[in-house]
């Protein structure tokens, strides 16, 4: 069975291009420090609390047209800037960040009609969960159980009042129907208007959705709606 890789939504097989998913099972490296000490047996670490990103390799064949399609590919891939979701069907149940590397060979055969060649992807080390897509909402106290890695959700409150995760609380002084709180770049909006100036963090820091059970509680607020965004390595 053919596989085949989508780009920001664009299918490798629009171009005739399948791939082999070889590579797709590594696990990116921690961002260790390793320092060594004059002196001192063993070297001391420091860990830096993070994961570094990992380079996705695609092994890729197309089977015919190959002139016709590895130029459209190319165009297409090319045109691409940043990172962008990254599929494949070997792993139907999750996507990647990644952006292509910009950069690959071809290897020929047939008299042109086809051939091989690696597509490179320099990825953000988390696989993200299409589950964790699905926002969960609360009007009333309740918890979410967190199964995977800890994670930055992106919350949706709607009106003025406070929410906690966890511990962490957030208020919202001021809003215009609702109010976007991205955990993970720590910014507040709705649409492209800034809204930072219209929440309050009573210890500094966003909420997190740790590994285990995690309370949440909601005052003043219509309801929240939580994307919890999970990732696994």
């Amino acid at each position: 069975m053919r596989q085949w890789l989508t780009f920001n939504d664009k299918s490798s097989k629009d171009f005739g291009v399948y791939i082999s998913g070889l590579n797709t099972y590594n696990a990116p490296e921690r961002d260790v420090e390793v320092l060594s000490i004059p002196g001192r047996n063993g070297d001391l670490t420091i860990d830096n609390g993070r994961y570094k990103n990992i380079t996705v390799s695609y092994p890729a064949f197309i089977y015919d047209q190959f002139d016709q399609n590895i130029e459209g590919l190319r165009n297409y891939l090319l045109s691409q800037s940043g990172y962008k979701r990254l599929e494949d069907t070997y792993h139907p149940e999750e996507f990647r960040l990644g952006r292509f590397r910009g950069e690959f060979s071809a290897k020929v055969v047939d008299w042109l009609e086809a051939g091989e060649f690696d597509l490179e992807f320099d990825c953000y080390p988390q696989r993200f969960l299409k589950s964790g897509e699905q926002p969960l909402t609360f009007t009333a106290a309740g918890s979410i159980h967190n199964e995977y890695m800890p994670s930055k959700p992106l919350i949706r409150a709607y009106g003025t009042g406070s929410f906690t995760i966890s511990g962490v609380s957030v208020q919202i002084t001021t809003a215009n129907e609702y109010t976007d709180i991205d955990c993970e770049l720590m910014e507040a909006y709705k649409g492209s208007t800034n809204c930072n100036g219209n929440i309050v963090l009573t210890n500094g820091t966003f909420p997190v959705l740790n590994q285990g059970d995690n309370s949440v509680g909601i005052s003043g607020l219509t309801r929240i709606e939580i994307t919890p965004r999970w990732w696994i390595l």
